[in-house]
């Protein structure tokens, strides 16, 4: 069920009704818009008439109660018709500005990593990102730095002022990875690790949430559901590519979930056209494309030199490449009316 609260009421009326919604059973989680504060209450929803008398016990105070058809109800636009906006060091995700996600697929070196944050900076990226434990197919692939990694993205933040982002994939680091990074990544192969997911969420950090491989649009919005039911709000969700009949590419990027998030879910969208692609030469109309669709941020992988990068060589943009892509991006960014 969703109780819209009417505007300006006090704190203490607030707690009141969320007092209310406890007593009859249910797990409120508050969320406050410009103009509405709005609650969500989960419980059994055989009972929803006794969430209806809150309307009259709360007269004053208490707006409308409507009950939620869907199965991700905190994701719903039901829920939170307005769009949802996750700030993170002053750079607001979900807004007007269309934000950029840059750097290495997996943090390297020092050099390396310092070299691509003052590059990718340079050219107009607002957020590094790099990966310190990296999940790879083959047991003998480069699996990250680890610890020593995330101390270098530390620097690189300390040094541009980007904020970060990185995977995580124990549950075991997540207060860990949450002490250097500003957002939690979780990637395709743990979407729905559903304990790894709680572990995010518990952190208070934002988390960016990947689509899996074979994954339906309701289960990944189920998934996101996850992150809100456990009191974290700053969720977004982030398309890769799913895995198809196609072998032309690594992957088959789906930009029609732009437009299907945004009807379905209040949550910022994220298109990640590296993972996409899997190929360089394409990640730069993908960009293009998912920009004009109306995608909030992108999340790209760039590398001082990408013939030698330790993974994912093939789909990481030259420092060349990236600083022409962002020049190139202005016109689509301003014919989708952002900024």
């Amino acid at each position: 069920m969703i109780i819209v609260l009417k505007p300006k009421i006090s704190k203490r009326e607030e707690t009141a009704i969320l007092r209310e919604i406890k007593r009859l059973g249910y797990r409120p989680h508050l969320m406050r818009g410009v103009a509405r504060t709005v609650i969500g209450a989960i419980g059994d929803e055989l009972s929803h008439q006794t969430l209806e008398t809150l309307l009259t016990t709360f007269p004053e105070t208490v707006e409308s109660v409507m009950p939620i058809q869907k199965r991700h109800k905190l994701v719903s636009r039901e829920a939170h018709p307005a769009n949802s906006t996750v700030t993170v060091r002053g750079q607001v995700i979900g807004g007007k500005k269309v934000q950029i996600m840059a750097g290495p697929c997996s943090v390297e070196s020092e050099e390396q990593l310092l070299t691509t944050a003052a590059a990718v900076k340079a050219a107009g990226a607002t957020i590094l990102r790099g990966g310190a434990f990296k999940p790879r197919t083959s047991p003998y692939e480069f699996q990250g730095l680890g610890v020593k990694g995330l101390k270098l993205l530390a620097k690189a933040r300390a040094e541009t002022g980007l904020a970060v982002i990185t995977e995580l994939l124990s549950e075991d680091h997540a207060e860990l990875v949450a002490e250097y990074t500003d957002i939690i990544q979780i990637g395709a192969r743990n979407s729905q690790n559903f304990q790894l997911l709680i572990a995010a969420a518990k952190t208070g950090k934002p988390v960016l949430l990947k689509r899996g491989l074979s994954m339906r649009i309701e289960e990944w919005l189920l998934a996101g559901e996850y992150i809100l039911a456990n009191d974290n709000p700053n969720l977004m969700f982030c398309e890769r590519g799913i895995r198809t009949f196609e072998t032309y590419t690594r992957n088959t990027l789906d930009l029609s979930t732009i437009p299907i998030i945004k009807k379905e879910s209040h949550a910022p969208i994220v298109i990640d056209p590296s993972q996409g692609a899997g190929r360089a030469d394409l990640v730069m109309a993908m960009c293009k494309g998912a920009v004009a669709m109306g995608a909030d941020a992108l999340l790209i992988e760039v590398h001082p030199n990408p013939a030698k990068a330790l993974s994912d060589a093939a789909q990481q943009l030259s420092l060349e490449m990236f600083a022409r892509l962002m020049t190139e991006l202005k016109p689509f960014i301003a014919a989708a009316g952002r900024e």
